[in-house]
């Protein structure tokens, strides 16, 4: 039995999964769905940044040039995006992507709305723009506000999908984009690299990333590899060399690995269950050993694979994978930034099944997933940690004593399930053997009543309520509102302490299930 004092000293932690999480594209922010899923998340769990790309997309109309050739600049759209997140208690991280049509960029583009990637032959008009965004926010926002957001130069440049030129070009982006804005206001905070995500060594690393590991590695094999952050040494001897400010280095870690074979065919393996914990002791150690020991650690990006069409990301296993990863990293990042909070995200276009994969803690519909779940009940956290495990973490905060318990049983992050093959979701779904918590609670108070909120099969799992109702596609509407409040119909009772403020608990966890347990 654990037995865990409620008035004993803690240790007090910074609750970074909270910091930031992630959306779609900027104009997607616009849209009602969009902002009715935002304004759940902020009531339920309250994130304090967003980020999302395609700022300067033309369906933003930032840019254009008029009859004789200079610039005309319109930030109304972008003013109505920042003005609702405002409204929403949430500030934006501000991602600076991608280049609007009319600097002449070259002809790679990414998704179905053409976001621009090639650089242009110069980053004069990309300068004038950025001086004029900075110039026109803290002129509407005011600098005591604008200096509390950050500013991420580009998205994923490592990428061919996202960056169309060289590491090289890359680098003179940044350099351009952070001497323009330093240059207006030096409290500004700029930051990059943005890359996705974490490598073997034995893979080559150079100005453009060639996947040549072999696609027979096993878990275990991927497990004895040593990983490093793409371009993040790089990147900081870069500034180093060239004097440039880095207030935050920013990266994607992936729990992955997704090495593409000459057929163009994707491995898509999952790594050890605690490979972000070595990913971010490898960032920490590399930030503490270049020119910028400081500077904040930013995971603008993560989830428990990068594919839109992983319905994983609707299963139980995300809100287990979420809890565990979040607090076994607790102090080894300023920001873990979940992608995304909605399914209204069109990277690949819109999904075809109510439940396609999606990245989103809620779906396109408003059914909640078990991610959503995961984050609500971390936002209920203390600020103090009193006890942990590996299945238990108590803490007390403003509102007294409150835990999560959590039984992930797999040694490996769970495996990527493509849409609509959800084989390797179902299988995990299965796998792993239940656990129980003995835990006794003292030094509460006399009669204080516990509240125990469980996520499981039966209860707060959207997609498990569709699949008892038929899978119907669409659900109609009475369909959906139903799906709706199953999503939200946890299993909530009540325990009491006794006269001496003593409490005794006994939890029983299946697979991926949740528990949060709190003061009444």
């Amino acid at each position: 039995m654990i037995r865990i004092d409620c008035k004993q000293p803690g240790e007090k932690f910074v609750p970074y999964w909270r910091t930031c999480v992630g959306a779609g594209r900027a104009n997607e922010g616009l849209r009602a769905v969009f902002q009715r899923h935002l304004a759940l998340v902020q009531e339920n769990i309250g994130f304090r940044y967003v980020r999302m790309h395609a700022l300067f997309h033309d369906d933003m109309f930032v840019m254009r040039k008029d009859e004789q050739g200079g610039y005309i600049f319109n930030f109304q759209y972008i003013d109505d995006l920042f003005d609702m997140l405002l409204e929403h208690h949430i500030r934006p991280f501000v991602e600076l992507s991608f280049f609007p049509d009319c600097l002449n960029p070259g002809e790679g583009t990414l998704c179905w709305w053409k976001g621009h990637v090639t650089p242009p032959e110069s980053f004069n008009g990309w300068c004038a723009l950025i001086d004029a965004f900075i110039r026109h926010i803290l002129s509407r926002y005011g600098a005591e506000e604008v200096h509390t957001w950050y500013f991420e130069v580009w998205n994923e440049p490592n990428l061919y999908g996202f960056w169309d030129g060289t590491r090289s070009q890359y680098f003179d982006l940044y350099k351009q984009t952070v001497r323009t804005i330093k240059a207006i206001d030096p409290a500004l905070r700029v930051g990059g690299p943005a890359t996705s995500n974490f490598v073997p060594d034995e893979r080559f690393d150079g100005e453009k990333e060639v996947e040549s590991l072999s696609l027979t590695h096993q878990v275990e094999d991927l497990d004895s590899l040593s990983w490093h952050g793409v371009w993040i040494n790089e990147f900081l001897a870069y500034c180093a060399e060239n004097a440039l400010p880095v207030d935050f280095v920013s990266t994607h870690p992936y729990p992955t690995d997704f090495a593409v074979n000459d057929e163009g065919i994707v491995a898509g393996r999952s790594r050890g269950i605690d490979s972000l914990h070595k990913d971010l002791l490898w960032l920490r150690d590399a930030i503490r050993a270049s020119a910028y020991p400081n500077a904040e650690i930013h995971l603008t990006e993560w989830s428990s694979s990068p594919s839109a069409r992983d319905c994983t990301h609707d299963y139980l296993q995300q809100a287990a994978f979420i809890v565990k990863s979040n607090l076994d990293c607790i102090g080894l990042a300023d920001s873990l930034s979940y992608w995304v909070f909605t399914d209204c995200f069109e990277e690949t276009g819109a999904g075809d099944s109510v439940f396609h994969g999606g990245f989103g803690l809620i779906n396109y519909q408003g059914i909640v997933k078990p991610g959503y779940h995961a984050y609500r009940m971390l936002a209920m956290l203390g600020d103090e940690c009193i006890y942990q495990d590996k299945h238990t973490f108590i803490t007390r905060g403003d509102t007294g004593i409150c835990g999560i318990l959590y039984n992930y049983p797999l040694r490996e992050t769970i495996a990527m399930s493509r849409y609509p093959d959800r084989s390797y979701a179902e299988r995990d779904l299965n796998a792993g053997e239940a656990v129980t918590q003995e835990i006794c609670l003292t030094g509460l108070a006399p009669y204080q009543r516990i509240t125990l909120e469980q996520l499981d099969r039966e209860h707060g799992w959207g997609f498990g309520a569709w699949q008892q109702m038929g899978m119907p596609e669409p659900p109609d509407r009475e369909q959906t509102q139903a799906l709706i409040r199953a999503a939200h119909n946890t299993l909530i009772c009540e325990e009491a302490a006794d006269e001496n403020g003593c409490l005794t608990l006994r939890i029983a966890l299946d697979p991926w299930n949740l528990v949060s347990i709190r003061e009444s």
